[in-house]
């Protein structure tokens, strides 16, 4: 029913939404009472909602250890998915500006302040082996889903919009070569670096911060309505990865790291400033042709993205900075 791994078990809940959600998915049977409690006073962007809406989502990806793949399409449980969903979408349109000129928003992520100082930064110039096994952790949530949440796109687009994304999406599973799909590139990343390669393995040790990250790809991908905003996500992601894998394998070749660490981001480093180009003019171009009214949607996942990774990023550079780990849980090698 699942590909995890055979020592692989439910995460812990982390307050009372995503422990009424695994002590549902336990059960046999679906119930009608599924409870609320816990939603009004829930922070949206907290660990206790995204791991509740994480393991909602999960269902419709790999499933999960000991779940029923009945509940998939269970009415009570979707209704609860909605109502986190719900808060979710309205903190994300909170906390970004929007608007809708597209070709500004994408001309912004190709400028680059002289004074920049994200993750990649500190990793590239100080980072040590530990914080960059960190950093693996957090993103295996990310990257063990790769490209999954964008290929929920494709029936929604059309001509060349499609054409072109799905083309994007071949390189993202390895050009029809399964050893070369980027997800199982990470995995080969992850034992290189003495880390558990299991599919989400590593998720008790993963902050809501990565996991809104990824959440946010699957409720734009899940929804027609936001069709629009999961190819400005799309396209913004392939816009600063190029740059951030060559600052990682800088990190890496400063740390004489494996080279199946290395070989994850240089795969990604010439691929991606393709993949720039193909959704930026053919994906973004044909589908704000044919529906020019989707231009704000565009705008608001581009934000979104940047939104929440600038989240994620602010808490570990806040860790690394006051020597501390990132992580919700150290690790146990």
């Amino acid at each position: 029913m699942t590909t995890f791994t055979a020592a692989a078990a439910l995460p812990a809940s982390r307050g009372p939404l995503s422990e009424t959600v695994l002590h549902t998915l336990l059960r046999e049977q679906p119930r009608a009472d599924l409870s609320f409690d816990g939603l009004a006073d829930a922070d949206p962007l907290g660990d206790d909602l995204q791991l509740a809406l994480h393991l909602c989502y999960e269902l419709h990806y790999q499933g999960l250890p000991g779940v029923s793949a009945d509940w998939e399409w269970d009415p009570e449980l979707l209704r609860l998915r909605g109502a986190l969903e719900a808060r979710f979408l309205a903190a994300l349109r909170e906390n970004v500006p929007g608007g809708d000129d597209v070709t500004a928003e994408l001309d912004a992520l190709l400028v680059e302040p002289i004074d920049a100082e994200g993750v990649s930064h500190f990793l590239r110039d100080h980072g040590d082996w530990d914080q960059v096994r960190e950093y693996f952790t957090h993103r295996s949530i990310y990257h063990h889903k790769e490209a999954d949440p964008h290929a929920w796109v494709i029936p929604r687009l059309r001509g060349r919009a499609k054409a072109a994304l799905v083309a994007v999406e071949f390189d993202e599973f390895g050009g029809g070569r399964a050893e070369l799909a980027h997800s199982r590139l990470y995995a080969d990343l992850l034992r290189a670096a003495g880390l558990p390669d299991g599919y989400l393995e590593l998720i008790d040790r993963v902050p809501g911060t990565m996991l809104a990250v990824v959440n946010m790809m699957s409720m734009f991908g899940l929804h027609r309505s936001l069709r629009g905003a999961l190819c400005g996500h799309f396209a913004a992601a392939e816009i600063t990865t190029a740059p951030s894998a060559t600052r990682l394998d800088q990190a890496l070749r400063r740390l004489d790291a494996p080279e199946a660490c290395r070989f994850f981001y240089t795969e990604h480093i010439e691929a991606d400033a393709v993949h720039e180009q193909v959704m930026r003019h053919d994906v973004l171009g044909d589908l704000l042709e044919r529906e020019p009214g989707l231009a704000a949607d565009v705008v608001f996942g581009i934000q979104a993205t940047e939104f929440l990774e600038g989240r994620f990023g602010a808490r570990l550079l806040e860790s690394w900075r006051a020597g501390r780990s990132s992580l919700r849980q150290p690790p146990e090698d």
